[in-house]
């Protein structure tokens, strides 16, 4: 199977005279099979994924429906347009909490400090600037890229009377254990806990102050094609969300063998932070 699930694309045959010969474009890894008016196709058990059970975008050419395929905003940096699908993954989560959440919004606080904690806490802001964003990660030089957030916090270092109305869970892994607990800890009553790290062992979860505090708990993943609609008009709105996520491109590696993509792998492996862009050395 091939892998990748992030990726553009130039189209060079459309049968359908959707795009034209030679269009950027975006490409949807969500293929819905079916239609439901409440579930979102990218929580339909029917819907494939690529590179999950379905051939990925490490592919010199990728068949695809109109419908996965999104225009690349005219002059959008490439290298941003190419994580599109991270990005979008944040809206997703942002766009549910918007509907599902109270009105109160006054502090928002986003745990992590990794790509996604980077991306979601930078909607937050664009989508409710009369917000407070809070975030709080483990290393302080990654969190001195979030210039936009109005604090940042060591997660050993949380002030004692720091209390916020709605939680976003980025961390994931064997670290979300102790974010979720710190979230329970400090959020308000009946506050959203939105989870969006992917953790494959279970976790101890305080329910007792669940319970007590009222809390709604709201698990995202995934994004649909609304989502990069509802991204690429906001890019049109705040075009310097894109300045803003030109700082989470890591590595860019240009690919003409499979060493080449080897050491790609390879690379995003160790790294530290930042997106590792593959480019297709035609």
């Amino acid at each position: 199977m091939a892998l990748i699930h992030e990726g553009t694309g130039r189209v060079v045959y459309d049968p359908t005279g959707t795009f034209h010969i030679g269009d950027n474009v975006i490409i949807i890894p969500n293929i819905p099979t079916e239609k439901d008016d409440i579930i979102e196709e990218n929580y339909l058990y029917s819907s494939r994924f690529c590179s999950s059970g379905e051939d990925g975008f490490l592919r010199e050419f990728v068949s695809a429906r109109p419908d996965r395929l999104i225009s690349v905003p005219e002059g959008m940096n490439p290298l941003v347009a190419a994580f599109t699908e991270l990005v979008s993954v944040g809206y997703h989560a942002v766009r549910r909490f918007d509907r599902m959440a109270h009105a109160r919004r006054n502090v928002l606080g986003v745990w992590g400090d990794g790509n996604l904690a980077f991306i979601t806490s930078l909607l937050l802001k664009k989508l409710f600037p009369e917000s407070e964003v809070f975030v709080f990660g483990k290393h302080r030089q990654k969190m001195a890229e979030f210039t936009f957030a109005d604090r940042t916090y060591e997660i050993t270092e949380v002030p004692e009377n720091m209390e916020i109305d709605h939680a976003f869970e980025c961390v994931g892994g064997s670290g979300a254990a102790r974010a979720i607990s710190q979230i329970i800890d400090i959020i308000r009553p009946e506050g959203m806990v939105s989870l969006l790290g992917v953790s494959e062992d279970p976790l101890p979860v305080t329910t007792r102050l669940i319970l007590e505090k009222g809390l709604a708990v709201l698990g995202s993943s995934r994004s649909g094609r609304k989502d990069y609609e509802g991204l690429i008009s906001l890019y049109r709105r705040h075009p310097e969300i894109i300045d803003y996520l030109e700082n989470i491109v890591g590595a860019r590696i240009r690919a003409r063998c499979i060493d080449d993509i080897v050491r790609a792998f390879e690379t995003d492996i160790y790294k530290m932070s930042g997106k590792t862009i593959i480019i297709w050395d035609e």
